[in-house]
């Protein structure tokens, strides 16, 4: 995907947005639309109902939220409305509640149509990310990553962050990171500072 920037000098939104189908994850849970877990964002998954003719799929920037439905204006000029229910999944650093969703936010969702050009959202992953870097530097509480031409401060989460070493099984040990690393980082971007929570770290592949 091609690298925008925005008129602030930040990163653009479609860095982000990126592919963040990862192998080898369990789904966690699921709707008739597919997994709802991080790793599910963005799967070409077929609706498990064949009651449901077809899924859509909305990508961008939130600019407005009136009651449950989201305005959102895509990466290419399109604009979509998505409509929050009482069943739709939200994703955020971790499984959250709509109240968590701001303007600004980024959004990946995945719904059915509906007639009135809403698409009623079965489950939405806010500013997700899925990025391949190299780590440039290790502290404390933050990890520090280049991103093709780009640098990206990652923020460490207690209880949250986790690492994978040669596709073993996650652990919060991540004492075996290395400079000079290759690392695949799952996360959520921050739209304030352009930094990203770390979610997960997998290097080894």
């Amino acid at each position: 995907m091609t690298y925008r920037q925005n008129g602030n000098g930040g990163l653009g939104r479609r860095r982000f947005l990126t592919t963040a189908a990862l192998g080898g994850a369990t789904i966690v849970g699921a709707t008739a639309l597919g997994g709802i877990d991080a790793d599910a964002a963005f799967a070409s998954e077929p609706s498990l109902d064949p009651a449901i003719p077809k899924s859509s799929f909305v990508e961008g920037r939130i600019t407005g939220i009136t009651g449950s439905v989201l305005q959102v204006a895509g990466s290419y000029g399109d604009h979509s409305r998505v409509q929050m229910t009482n069943a739709t999944s939200v994703w955020k650093v971790r499984p959250t509640t709509a109240a968590e969703i701001e303007i600004g936010d980024g959004l990946y969702a995945r719904g059915v149509p509906m007639p009135d050009g809403t698409v009623a959202a079965d489950a939405v992953w806010v500013n997700i990310v899925n990025l391949d870097t190299v780590i440039r530097g290790i502290a404390k509480n933050r990890l520090h990553f280049s991103h093709g031409q780009h640098e990206v401060v990652g923020r460490v989460l207690p209880d949250t962050t986790n690492a994978s070493y040669a596709g073993r099984a996650l652990t919060s040990d991540l004492s075996r990171l290395r400079i000079g690393q290759s690392a695949q980082v799952l996360g959520a971007w921050r739209p304030s500072d352009n930094s990203v929570d770390v979610v997960r770290i997998s290097v080894g592949h």
